[in-house]
This record gives C-alpha cells, sequence and structure tokens, in this order.
C-alpha cells in the first residue's frame, strides 16, 4: 500500500528518524509509538504528501508519493491532524461532506451518494444526531468523531490518523478502535494511526514502528515489537507487561532512581 525506501527525517538539525525502510500492506494496521518529539507527526505529515521529503523516498501503490496528482492522492488517502481550527459556522453535515470533494471531477455540488456515505459516517461514529449542529458548539470529543466520520467519508483505502483517541472518553476510544482494526480486517483498508496508549495499540494493531526521536526505529508484528525491554527503552521509562485474564495489559514499572521533580521557586 504505502512504502518508504531510506527515508530520513529532520527537524533543522535534529535527526529525527535514520534510513526508514517501511512497508504498510492491506490489511494491516500499524500503531506508530514514540516519545514527545520522536516525529511520529512528521513521519505522518510526510507520507501524506503534507510535507517535502528530506532524504530517501516514499511510493504509494508502487508509483513515487511525488508522482501522485493531488485529487488522484485525495482518493487513495485520508489524514486526520492532531489538531483543527474551526473558524466558520459550519455544519457538522457539511463538514463531513467536503471529505467527498476528490469525487467531484465532474460536478460542483454534492449527489445523494454523498450525502449517503456522509451520513453513513456519522452514523457509524455516532454523531449523526449532531448533523445540524455548528461544528464550533461541539465539545471536544464530539469534534473528534466527526473528524473521524469525515476520514471515513472519504472513502480511502489508506489512512493515516494522528492521535484519533484524542479527547474522546473511555467508550468512545475502546469503539474507535474496534472500528478501525474491524476496517481492516474485514475490507482490507491499511491504517496507520499515533498514539500513547500501549493498551489501546495493543488490542487494535496488527503491527508497530517505535520511533526513538535519535534516528533509531524499529518496526514488526506486535507480539515482536511491543516488548517491555523494547517499549522501555523506546519510550525513556520501564514498562510492565502483565498477562491476566487472558489479556495483555501495559503498565509504567516502577523507576528505582528516578529523580524527583524539584519545586520552582
Amino acid at each position: 500500500m504505502i512504502a518508504t525506501h531510506d527515508l530520513t527525517l529532520r527537524v533543522g538539525t535534529r535527526l529525527l528518524v535514520e534510513r526508514l525502510d517501511w512497508r504498510v500492506e492491506a490489511g494491516q494496521s500499524w500503531c506508530v509509538i514514540g516519545p514527545n518529539g520522536a516525529g511520529k507527526s512528521t513521519l505522518l505529515r510526510t507520507i501524506a504528501g503534507l510535507r517535502p521529503l528530506d532524504a530517501g523516498s516514499v511510493s504509494l501503490k508502487g508509483k513515487p508519493l511525488p508522482e501522485w496528482p493531488l485529487p488522484a492522492l485525495a482518493r487513495e488517502r485520508a489524514y486526520l491532524a492532531q489538531s483543527r481550527g474551526d473558524a466558520f459556522a459550519y455544519r457538522v453535515i457539511e463538514t463531513v461532506l467536503m471529505a467527498r470533494h476528490p469525487y467531484h471531477a465532474d460536478r460542483y455540488w454534492e449527489g445523494s451518494d454523498d450525502h449517503a456515505a456522509a451520513e453513513l459516517a456519522l452514523r457509524t461514529l455516532d454523531v449523526l444526531h449532531l448533523a445540524q449542529r455548528d461544528v464550533r458548539t461541539l465539545s471536544g470529543g464530539e469534534r473528534q468523531r466527526v473528524a473521524i466520520a469525515a476520514l471515513l467519508a472519504q472513502d480511502t483505502p489508506l489512512l493515516l490518523l494522528d492521535e484519533p483517541a484524542n479527547a474522546l472518553d473511555l467508550a468512545h476510544q475502546v469503539a474507535m478502535t474496534e472500528l478501525l482494526a474491524g476496517l481492516c480486517r474485514e475490507q482490507g483498508r491499511a491504517i496507520v494511526s499515533i498514539g500513547h496508549d500501549l493498551n489501546l495499540a495493543w488490542s487494535g494493531a496488527t503491527h508497530a514502528l517505535l520511533l526513538h526521536g535519535d534516528g533509531q526505529w524499529r518496526a514488526g508484528p506486535v507480539e515482536e515489537v511491543m516488548r517491555a525491554e523494547l517499549l522501555g527503552a523506546c519510550l525513556g521509562h520501564p514498562i510492565a507487561v502483565i498477562e491476566h485474564g487472558g489479556r495483555t495489559i501495559f503498565l509504567p514499572a516502577a523507576q528505582e532512581s528516578a529523580a524527583p521533580m524539584r519545586r520552582v521557586q
């Protein structure tokens, strides 16, 4: 679906990721894990085609990413940003319908197929009842679910999501994780998502990419990559992995030598 070869990411003089060779196949769900500032969002923006390459290459379905016309690219991959601003009083339904624009090459206004796709996506995210609301009046969690609904309405085989669980309550975090896993399992879509909850990542992902923030990275199936010692080295804090009731649970472990935080005078 999408692949990188010798991809290097930098911010200023700082090296984030060095020579990343990575493939995301149809039906796979990848979680990208790493500390703050490790380059996770930078990577997602780069493979979405929203940021120029520092070095190396990215290809989508075997074709170099820079060679994709933007309308065609928008029919292949959808991107959920970590944050967004709503400057205008669009209704929720209008916000989701905007995601159908890549399919309007021969017409200006939305058709019945666009409305059906938008309403299905809103219903799937449990926000159809908000369709006529001004997006600026929504809670953070409601707005996030509308944003994910727009992602689904775009109807692409590749979904790129930057912290999709942001602002969601527990029930909707679990529902969203199950929804994304189902899209891969049942529809053969490919998903790359960023998140900080290791338990959500383990329950929904098939593969994991660890970014250390100093150029180092590790990629593979979750069973091989989401191991206590590897996660601890990546995140800068020891991780305990507990097997309980048939479930695998990740917890921050005690750090004996942790220095106490100083009070600022």
